[in-house]
């Protein structure tokens, strides 16, 4: 029986590595997945899944009106797929997680999402909300806190080397906007 997995982490966590190694290691036994990724997203170009470890890719852009299981029911008619991979699924919308329960529970193909949970103001994003209420297994990936020892659980926003907790929710950036933080340093970075 298909699942559906919510595999969420900070900044950092290797959310991006994951997804590529778990599509290297279906591909590796000739079982076809398909890569889908927020077309928000688009750093390395849209529908490009890159990681920091420099490992990078292709992937399905995703638009907010893009209808996901019309698009994977479609490419389940053309392969048997044996995975659904998704990358920056917090950037994705309500419908789109209901059409990904819809996968797994119509098609009952299984499909891993992959995101941030919380914003740069400890926000849920719209996609990772409905992914913890529809997801059937949870699961953090962790990394440390940039300042400290301590797992990170936030992602502090940085502008000109101060921190922000005020603003647009999706600011596309990497390293040099966004840091990987506990709880304590996110109130008070660097103060170690």
């Amino acid at each position: 029986m298909a699942q559906f997995y919510f595999k969420y982490g900070a900044m950092n966590s290797g959310k991006s590595i994951e997804i590529i190694k778990v599509a290297h290691n279906y591909e590796e036994q000739n079982k076809a997945v398909k890569i889908y990724t927020s077309a928000v997203d688009d750093r390395s170009g849209a529908g490009i899944i890159s990681s920091r470890a420099g490992f990078e890719r292709e992937a399905v852009p995703v638009h907010d009106t893009d209808n996901l299981f019309e698009m994977i029911a479609k490419a389940a008619d053309q392969e048997t797929l044996f995975c659904i991979l998704i990358d920056e699924a917090q950037f994705l919308k309500k419908h789109h997680i209901i059409e990904l329960a819809r996968v797994v529970d119509d098609l009952n193909i299984p499909v891993m999402a992959f995101g941030l949970k919380n914003d740069f103001s400890n926000e849920l994003f719209e996609g990772s909300k409905y992914l913890l209420i529809y997801a059937d297994k949870i699961e953090e990936i962790k990394t440390i806190c940039w300042f400290c020892h301590k797992k990170a659980t936030m992602n502090l926003r940085f502008h000109e080397g101060k921190p922000v907790y005020q603003g647009e929710q999706i600011q596309i950036g990497g390293n040099e906007s966004y840091l990987p933080v506990c709880r304590r340093c996110y109130r008070n970075p660097g103060a170690l």
